[in-house]
């Protein structure tokens, strides 16, 4: 099992609590989501085991119930239900249907402790009364009498989990809900099927469960990496329909919807090992045992739509809700366009291409969903040949998806990979266990706003909310999952809930501390990233420097710096009081420790520094906003990317080249530049077909330094090397990087546009 507790602060956080009150005076430090209104009355009311549970209305009792298991589970005891309102000492739950769904009211006096709601509303009363608790509970706690008003911004305040990739068990699902319950959260969107497994059993199609819910091998290392292995153990699982009964259930009592995802027409070799007769090949290919995007996707023939109908009809018996998530996202036309039969449903159906077919797919299976009276929801590809007429819209690929579905009428949830997808990085890489890429900090997912400007007033009222997602190719078990949710889920959960207008990131991560405790005592795992050295680097293009600045969150103690060279050799280590100038290609490291002298957090970065480092650059066109973590100025930081890849230390073009001109300031001798990318196919990142270098000492007039051809790069791979045998004078270092186009078949990613990705410029 991997370590992922980085940093241990548990002693620290009990002195905090030996030397504060034990309830702020301004409760509100300790709620999350905060609520919309609250205020402070004279007085405290008494909770013990003794108090006893009030309420008039049957349809609460579950709610009761459920509110007790907790109780039970966090401190050992469960309170009494009363028949008859008590004098004194109670819980005083009343249902409103004058209120909204989730909207509550709780007033606290000395007497008693008071939830008004509808029918969610009081459950999520009875949520923050356990926010309103300490850890551990010594007889009885002294709640201040307060008075909140609260409900909800978005109607969808969602969190997926991806079950394919790897599975996790009833049980484990059973903590994921009761994860969502704790934040208000309401939405659980169940991944249930994908190219690496098939998790719900249909009885008509025993096969999907018998074959496709297990493949012979797994994974390992990561996709990014040029040799891509797998061992040969045989992997899976699935859930029996009883078993989803009990989940579906299980949710409905925390007054939580699940929304089962089946994936169409593409991430479909699950389902087509199983019935191989519903592919464009007929061919029986192994369930994948690697993570990317393959070509074997569902035929649009007519027998297709009867298989998946059937699947459908099974999987809306069992879960209730509303929407049925259909997938829609990345289906390869490679076969649909060198298949007969969707070649001839192309013709006969007057479609203009391949894209046109998912159209007409997704179109289809939405008309065939909603005459059973559901809806069907898609990630944003589904809007790809034009939208289904009542589909809404599941936006990941950024914020483009939603506005366009919005602005047509149609529903969107917001879930950009750029803030919401919370299997990325949370924090240093060089420190964080493995994750698929990116940078999401607990912070930026708190600056996350779900209605995009552009959106007039109208318009927003099409935003559903947002969700936060958990793709699951590195999260081998339920321990992995909830690291990596926690403490993000908590900064998410505010978005969702608080108005736009009352959210403060300092207020936010104040509160946030209460609950790492929380998290401690009841066995949760989760990253301690927030409070890890932070690193910064400062171009300082005026003087033509770079500098390295540390910083914490929340201080720990004194950082303490130095640099390794190479060759191991280090220098005095030294208190940081003010950013560092990297003057040399090294190691610099910073640890901080406690006032007990023990490490507390550690972090260590490589510079490669050259002529460019710390210069001014100019990039002719800009990079993808999916990719742009500090450019240009990533491109002469002196970091290098790291590999396996992330997003934070590389900048990556879709759709245009990279050509770069960089200022060095004073003309000097320039001979060789050295550009550093990636290659990582299966992530359709691919090198460059060529690079050409030019040196000016106007930025009017360039001679050309030296060029590298395709067959250059391919021997060179990662440190693409222009060279001249003679050095020129130059103050302007102008560098074409040509990208490669769109992607070959057989490849990930067939028929999109190749990625360049590029992390440093070095000039000498």
């Amino acid at each position: 099992m991997i370590t992922m507790k980085l940093l241990k602060i548990t002693v620290y956080f009990l002195a905090l609590i030996l030397t504060q009150p034990l309830f702020s005076q301004d409760i509100q430090h300790a709620l999350i989501p905060k609520p919309v209104q609250m205020t402070s009355q004279e007085g405290v009311f008494i909770f013990s085991d003794n108090v006893k549970i009030y309420c008039s209305n049957e349809v609460l009792g579950e709610d009761v119930r459920v509110f007790n298991t907790y109780l039970h589970s966090y401190y050992g005891f469960s309170l009494k239900q009363s028949s008859q309102k008590p004098d004194r000492d109670f819980i005083e739950l009343t249902l409103d249907n004058t209120l909204g769904h989730e909207e509550y009211y709780i007033e606290v006096t000395p007497n008693s402790f008071g939830i008004r709601g509808g029918e969610a509303g009081v459950f999520y009363g009875l949520q923050t009364l356990l926010q309103l608790l300490p850890v551990t509970i010594d007889n009885t706690v002294e709640i201040p009498c307060i008075k909140i008003h609260d409900y909800p911004r978005f109607q969808w305040r969602g969190l997926h989990l991806d079950v394919s990739r790897h599975f996790f068990p009833k049980e484990f699902i059973f903590r994921y809900i009761d994860y969502l319950a704790m934040y208000k959260m309401n939405t659980f969107h169940w991944h249930l099927t994908d190219d690496q497994g098939w998790r719900i059993e249909i009885k008509k199609y025993p096969l999907l469960t018998e074959a496709g819910a297990w493949r012979k091998g797994t994974h390992q290392g990561h996709s990014s990496d040029e040799e891509l292995l797998s061992d040969t153990i045989r992997y899976g699982g699935f859930y029996t329909q009883e078993e989803i009964k009990e989940v579906v259930a299980y949710a409905e009592a925390r007054h939580i919807n699940i929304v089962p995802e089946i994936e169409m027409p593409g991430h479909a070799m699950a389902a087509l090992n199983a019935y191989p007769q519903f592919s464009c090949t007929g061919l029986k290919e192994e369930v994948a045992t690697s993570w990317g995007v393959f070509d074997h996707v569902f035929c649009t023939k007519d027998e297709t739509f009867t298989f998946l109908e059937d699947i459908l009809i099974e999987v809306m018996d069992l879960f209730p809700g509303t929407y049925i998530h259909i997938g829609g996202d990345e289906c390869p036309k490679t076969n649909w366009k060198k298949c007969p039969q969707c070649q001839a449903r192309i013709k006969s159906e007057g479609l203009k291409d391949e894209f046109e077919l998912q159209s007409y797919f997704i179109t289809r299976i939405e008309k065939f969903v909603n005459s059973k009276g559901r809806k069907i929801i898609g990630w944003d590809e589904i809007l790809e040949g034009s939208l289904a007429p009542n589909a809404a819209v599941m936006s990941w690929r950024g914020t483009e998806g939603g506005i366009e579905a919005a602005r047509s009428g149609h529903y969107a949830v917001m879930t950009p990979s750029s803030h919401c997808y919370l299997d990325h990085y949370q924090g240093d890489p060089t420190t964080e266990p493995l994750a698929i890429g990116g940078y999401t900090t607990v912070e930026k997912v708190y600056f996350y706003e779900p209605v995009p400007e552009e959106l007039n007033e109208e318009e927003a009222k099409y935003i559903l909310g947002a969700q936060g997602n958990m793709w699951t190719e590195y999260l081998s078990d339920g321990e992995y999952v909830e690291y990596m949710i926690f403490p993000r889920v908590c900064a998410l959960a505010e978005v969702v809930w608080t108005p736009a207008e009352q959210k403060d990131w300092i207020d936010f991560r104040t509160r946030l501390i209460k609950h790492f405790d929380y998290f401690d005592h009841r066995g949760i795992n989760h990253s301690m990233a927030l409070f890890e050295i932070r690193k910064k680097v400062i171009c300082d293009t005026i003087q033509g420097k770079i500098f390295m600045d540390f910083s914490q969150e929340k201080s720990m103690g004194d950082i303490i710096f130095w640099t390794e060279s190479k060759d191991n050799k280090q220098t005095t280590q030294q208190k940081y009081t003010a950013p560092v100038e990297i003057n040399g290609s090294y190691t610099i490291l910073a640890k901080v420790s406690d006032s007990l002298g023990r490490e507390r957090g550690f972090t260590k970065q490589s510079f490669f520094h050259s002529k460019s480092s710390g210069a001014r650059i100019s990039l002719t066109n800009p990079p993808s906003p999916h990719y742009n973590y500090g450019s240009p100025y990533t491109l002469v930081d002196g970091i290098s990317g790291q590999i396996p890849w992330n997003g934070k230390e590389w900048i990556g073009f879709s759709s245009t080249d990279m050509e770069a001109v960089i200022d060095l300031g004073k003309a000097e001798k320039v001979n060789k530049v050295i550009v550093h990318s990636l290659k990582a196919e299966a992530s359709w990142i691919y090198l460059p077909l060529s690079m050409t270098v030019w040196v000016s000492t106007d930025g009017i007039k360039y001679k050309m330094l030296g060029q590298l051809s395709a067959e250059d790069i391919i021997a060179q791979e990662r440190f693409l090397t222009v060279q001249s045998s003679k050095s020129m004078k130059a103050r302007y270092v102008k560098i074409h990087v040509e990208k490669a186009g769109i992607i070959g078949p057989g490849k990930q990613g067939e028929g999109h546009n190749a990625w360049l990705f590029l992390s440093e410029i070095e000039v000498f």
